[in-house]
């Protein structure tokens, strides 16, 4: 990629493209808002109804007034700002293939990705309920995931295609050696990161979910959640291509700007599976 024909709006439109993909815990949020995204401390809007009463129908009787619906406008903080500046060597790129500088850009993606599910995977903190598993094993491991479905149905949570499981690694190691059978009708469309569905709920493993020790152990803190408990909002806000002035090399540096807040704590359940050292 030449500077003189780099233009910021396709690359970022291909940034962000290569973030969704990459995207597992941010591709579970709801990302629907209103609001535009210009700089750090901006604040988009989130908005929501609430609940419709049911009444019951006489024959020949008139219906009582229409509800009004009471609306919710909540603001969500774009609180985070991260950027990548990389630059590549003339002489590297002249010895390699021509789409070096797509490879750094896909690779930027990544990282960027990973630290964006890793800061919506920390919101575990703002569950409105924790399932703990004080010793997870292949044997009790799915029980987890049971205990929290079932709470989320008591939150009238009644679609199975609502509601997802995060889990690391570890507890993904788990599920598979319990034999539980994950598999799905058309596996080659699975979200990236999902390895099928347990009661009808897709499951996900990222390498980003938060961990802390313990004296007895390691605490996975996994999730169980719809797709509208947790807001996230993005913007690149600059992409630019230099010339280092000391360098013989193509630079690229970029802004990404993101919030993400709970909205729906009660659909945000919390996994608690601690794994004995």
């Amino acid at each position: 990629m030449a500077i003189s024909n780099f233009i910021p709006t396709i690359w970022s439109e291909a940034l962000l493209h290569s973030l969704d993909k990459k995207y597992i815990g941010v591709a579970n949020c709801n990302r629907e808002f209103e609001g535009d995204i210009r700089e750090k401390g901006s604040s988009v809007k989130v908005c929501g109804v609430g609940s419709v009463t049911v009444s019951n129908y006489t024959k020949n009787t008139n219906m009582s007034a229409p509800e009004t619906l009471s609306d919710s406008v909540a603001e969500l903080i774009i609180d985070q700002a991260k950027y990548f500046n990389f630059q590549i060597d003339d002489i590297d790129r002249a010895q390699s293939m021509p789409r070096l500088m797509e490879a750094a850009m896909s690779n930027a993606a990544a990282a960027l990705a990973n630290v964006a599910d890793k800061y919506v995977y920390g919101l575990y903190t703002n569950a409105g309920y924790t399932v703990t598993n004080e010793n997870a094993t292949p044997e009790n491991v799915v029980n987890t995931l049971l205990a929290a479905r079932t709470r989320l149905y008591k939150q009238n949570v009644s679609d199975p295609n609502d509601i997802v499981f995060e889990v690391s690694p570890e507890i993904g190691e788990m599920l598979l050696k319990a034999k539980i059978d994950l598999s799905t009708d058309n596996a080659s469309a699975l979200d990236a990161g999902c390895i099928g569905k347990i009661a009808g709920c897709n499951v996900y493993v990222s390498n980003n979910i938060s961990q802390t020790g313990e004296d007895e152990g390691t605490a996975h803190h996994c999730l169980a959640r719809t797709r509208r408990a947790i807001a996230f909002a993005e913007q690149l806000s600059e992409i630019d291509a230099y010339r280092p002035e000391l360098r013989f090399a193509d630079a690229v540096k970029g802004l990404h700007l993101y919030g993400a807040r709970v909205f729906y704590a009660q659909e945000l359940i919390h996994l608690n599976y601690i794994i004995a050292e």
